[in-house]
């Protein structure tokens, strides 16, 4: 019997989702509903569904961040990755995004009409051979790369107001001067060969305002500049981790979502 976790912080819509669900794919089994990020990473890697219904916008920790945790934590060698399907309110362009990569996504209010061929797809999927754990985590890439927020299409940042520690000095810092940006907290810290700075602007915020040429998120918390990196090291276990010019002594670890843009090195 396939089963299903449901991430939605209105209870009527987490509900009528449920009830809706139940029409179209009687077999399926809801084994918990929740209604936060942390919840739904938490439960996720506990219960193992089949399939994840996520919304994409919810308090503390989004879906956006549940997804890509449990991405990283999936123990792909004891269960196949679930299917994701993300459930968001009406946004051009996301419905774009989604549409143009042909990827499982549910507007709210849910339509019976639309979930009843997102079921299809889902049944036809868990019908066939499990996927390789690199073609899940492409999957599950393209779904996070369609759900946020457009790179690119704004000329990029040249600078970046930051302060120290203390929060007494406020720097105009060159883009080309950041070697790496870390969310910590309720900050992000911005760091040169030289210095750290703060900034309060948060990572998603500020992800689109790079040039995607140019800086690469490795990790949910870590964006890189690329041509700063100097080596990248695997582990026994395969995980990644990589060095940068100019801080060599702080490797930064690369999340298996990511890990596809250094296979060649």
């Amino acid at each position: 019997m396939p089963t299903a976790l449901i991430a939605e912080d209105e209870p009527l819509l987490a509900q009528s989702l449920q009830v809706e669900l139940a029409r179209a794919w009687p077999a399926l089994q809801v084994t918990a509903v929740v209604g936060d990020g942390l919840s739904a990473a938490r439960e996720a890697l506990r219960l193992r569904p089949d399939v994840l219904f996520m919304d994409i916008r919810m308090p503390g920790q989004d879906g956006l961040a549940a997804a890509e945790e449990i991405a990283e934590r999936w123990p792909a060698d004891e269960a196949p990755m679930p299917q994701l399907v993300f459930v968001t309110a009406y946004d051009e362009y996301a419905a774009r995004a989604f549409e143009a990569q042909a990827l499982d996504y549910l507007m709210k209010p849910v339509q019976p009409q639309r979930l009843a061929r997102t079921v299809a797809r889902l049944q036809e999927r868990l019908a066939a051979p499990a996927a390789l754990p690199q073609q899940a985590l492409a999957q599950w890439r393209d779904l996070l790369g369609a759900a946020s927020p457009p790179r690119g299409e704004s000329a990029p940042l040249k600078f970046i107001a930051a302060s120290n520690a203390g929060g007494t000095t406020v720097r105009m810092v060159p883009v080309d001067e950041v070697l790496y940006f870390e969310a910590a907290d309720k900050y992000v810290r911005v760091l040169t060969a030289d210095a750290e700075h703060l900034i309060r602007t948060p990572l998603k915020q500020l992800l689109p305002q790079l040039d995607p040429q140019r800086f690469w998120q490795i990790h949910r918390a870590v964006v890189v500049r690329a041509d700063a990196v100097d080596a990248v090291h695997r582990d026994e276990a395969g995980r990644m981790q990589l060095t940068l010019r100019g801080r060599p002594d702080e490797p930064l670890p690369v999340s298996r979502l990511y890990a596809p843009l250094f296979r060649a090195m």
